[in-house]
């Protein structure tokens, strides 16, 4: 089993989003893959109860037991966004990867730098045992505030796996329950494409 924890101190940063996108992408794959939503908002919980049954299956980790969890080929985590200090490092260490989402704010940009620097202190982190990586979200090409993400996300020390575009698309998956990976929409393609260095970093670290 691993565990791919989303997770961010800076709320409204895109977490659920990376979080159910992902898991529904891993389980189109065919892997059992276990959405644990630690938020309070329990966005994460919805799309789950939103989800159609001529979908391949995401479970919920309220409704399985602690074996049935080991028993997953992947847990996806979406974090609080209150995160802090010892449910930081509990989190990370049990955590295989980190997926930290950076809206393309100053004022996302500043906590998220705070949040970086907490896992860079992390033991796991250190030795190598979790690995890190950045997503930036709700990104407008070819702007200021893109290339300012971006500067950050390189100086970062992390690994920088894309940058997904602000779409109307991941709204209407939302609403349905379904990733944009089971979306028969063909403008998805220009997602997906911006989605592929983020699975591929995911499963080349599995």
């Amino acid at each position: 089993m691993r565990r791919v924890l989303v997770a961010n101190t800076k709320g409204g940063c895109g977490k659920t989003t990376l979080a159910t996108n992902l898991a529904g992408y891993l389980a189109q794959l065919g892997h059992k893959v276990v959405l644990e939503d630690l938020d309070r908002q329990q966005s994460s919980a919805s799309w789950l109860a939103r989800r159609p049954s001529h979908v391949a299956t995401v479970f919920n980790a309220e409704d399985l037991g602690k074996s049935a969890l080991q028993k997953a080929d992947w847990v996806i985590a979406d974090s609080p966004g209150g995160l802090r200090d010892k449910k930081i490092s509990d989190a990370v260490t049990e955590a295989d990867l980190v997926l930290v989402p950076v809206a393309p704010s100053a004022f996302d940009i500043g906590a998220t730098q705070d949040f970086l620097e907490l896992l860079a202190e992390e033991k796991a982190v250190r030795k190598h045992k979790t690995f890190v990586g950045l997503v930036g979200m709700r990104v407008m090409p070819r702007t200021r505030s893109a290339e300012r993400l971006l500067a950050f996300m390189d100086e970062s020390g992390f690994a920088v796996l894309s940058m997904l575009r602000s779409s109307q698309i991941y709204v209407t998956a939302a609403e349905e329950g379904l990733s944009i990976f089971e979306l028969s929409n063909t403008l998805k393609e220009v997602d997906i494409a911006q989605w592929n260095p983020v699975t591929d970093w995911i499963l080349q670290n599995s």
